[in-house]
């Protein structure tokens, strides 16, 4: 598959390059971002250059569709679908992300969130789309809420990374769902 470019109000997502390394390395220096994701620590270059390397992978064979989110040519984000597979009945894949910490409680997140999940079921034919992260995540959770995801429950010792085990928090939503936030009994 072809990498395309997103936009929003405020906000461009495309695929990063070599020239994004610096800033996609420097943002995962943020202690939060590894804490809750399983994004390396420490995060050196060569991580950086990787990612963006298996980003154009993952393109290429279809498998995860990966955008850096800009504003105003500073990275804010980076959020894409994971784990996409295809099915007769619709698609499914997992929505993940991470912020920079200075873009952080600007609605980057959620406003690019939502023209990635409209390109998913409109584009990909997705017929479903999962969350999930480490129980405590407060702030995933709210924008998991805020676009329109189902708390679908507590996984114990759910979700695995370097660190180990953790208890994860799961969610989903449906193209078929009302994009609107509903009640989660962890918020």
């Amino acid at each position: 598959m072809e990498p395309v470019i997103l936009t929003t109000e405020r906000l461009v997502l495309r695929t990063p390059d070599a020239s994004d390394v610096a800033a996609i390395t420097a943002a995962c220096q943020d202690p939060e971002i590894p804490r809750w994701t399983t994004v390396p620590s420490p995060y050196t270059r060569e991580h950086g250059e990787g990612y963006v390397r298996l980003i154009g992978e993952w393109w290429a064979d279809g498998s995860q569709t990966i955008w850096c989110a800009y504003r105003d040519g500073e990275l804010v984000a980076s959020i894409g679908l994971h784990h996409i597979h295809e099915h007769r009945t619709g698609g499914d894949a997992e929505l993940g992300y991470w912020v920079a910490a200075p873009a952080r409680g600007h609605g980057y997140l959620v406003e690019a969130a939502r023209a990635v999940i409209h390109w998913g079921f409109a584009e990909l034919g997705l017929a479903r789309i999962g969350w999930r992260a480490v129980a405590g995540n407060i702030a995933s959770a709210r924008s998991a809420r805020a676009l329109g995801f189902r708390y679908e429950g507590l996984g114990r010792s759910a979700l695995t990374s370097d660190r180990g085990r953790d208890d994860g928090w799961f969610g989903g939503l449906l193209a078929t769902d009302d994009r609107g936030p509903v009640e989660w009994p962890i918020l």
